[in-house]
């Protein structure tokens, strides 16, 4: 081995690439996506919920309508998206996290112990008075609902109807970038549609006229986001198709760190 000291600018330059490579491959680290194995979406939970810092709950809700999937919409991705989303929750954060999900519908006496709840297809949801009761108690107790994968005009009408119900006296906003919403983990700058799985047979990233992406909430009155509103946007299809080559990971990799932005954000505010 030669014994000559290295120049000045030869050092230099070893330490920049140094840096540089340390620096992309962290970020190679941080959103490569952990791929569920097939077997892994009829597994059993591995434990009682309340074993768990953290438990991913989906609402169910009904859809009063049997010509459409049996009366009900909440199921659409279940349980693939979020079992394949979960592993990413695990893998970038340090939450005790269960690799399953946990179903409630809104009159469910174990909601409150879920700071964190999911919906998809909201445009079909009906709720009694009942249900929006209960839901409404849920969120003011500090639980926060995220609704996700309806488009269109006639879907985000149907919606606001059901929130008028759950909230008659709050108005639905545009959450601007600046919110800590979008930068309580990783720093989101941008709000990207993310469309589903059609995306690849259809061409387009939009479903019906719902070409423009909305993020919109429902806040509380010390300005706490009670429900999260991805209107015009499928985050379910790329956490679900994450393992599908033809899907692209531009559209995973920030369904994957908005989702993450919102679990910390639920259980931090």
């Amino acid at each position: 081995m030669s014994n000559r000291s290295m120049t000045p600018r030869g050092s230099l330059f070893v330490c920049l690439l140094f840096v540089i490579l340390m620096v992309t491959g962290a970020y190679a680290l941080q959103f490569s996506i952990p791929i569920l194995d097939e077997t892994a979406e009829n597994e059993q939970p591995e434990g009682p919920w309340d074993q768990f810092e953290f438990v991913f709950a989906r609402l169910a809700f009904s859809f009063p309508d049997l010509r459409l999937n049996q009366g009900h919409t909440w199921d659409v991705d279940w349980p693939k998206a979020e079992r394949q989303f979960l592993l990413g929750v695990l893998r970038w954060t340090n939450l005790q996290a269960r690799r399953q999900e946990q179903v409630l519908n809104s009159l469910d006496a174990k909601l409150v112990d879920f700071p964190f709840l999911y919906a998809v297809e909201v445009g079909y949801m009906t709720l009694s008075d009942q249900e929006a009761a209960s839901l409404r108690e849920y969120l003011l107790r500090g639980g926060m609902l995220v609704v996700d994968d309806f488009h269109g005009t006639k879907e985000w009408e149907a919606f606001e109807r059901q929130m008028n119900k759950v909230f008659p006296d709050r108005k639905i906003h545009d959450v601007e970038i600046s919110d800590p919403i979008f930068h309580c983990f990783f720093d989101i700058n941008e709000k990207m549609q993310v469309p589903g799985l059609q995306y690849l047979y259809s061409g387009r990233k939009y479903e019906q006229d719902g070409i423009t992406p909305h993020y919109r909430a429902i806040y509380d009155d010390d300005g706490r986001i009670m429900v999260m509103i991805n209107f015009n946007s499928d985050l379910g299809d790329a956490w679900e198709w994450a393992d599908l080559p033809e899907y692209s990971e531009i559209y995973t990799s920030y369904a994957y760190r908005l989702g993450v932005n919102y679990i910390i954000y639920a259980m931090t505010h």
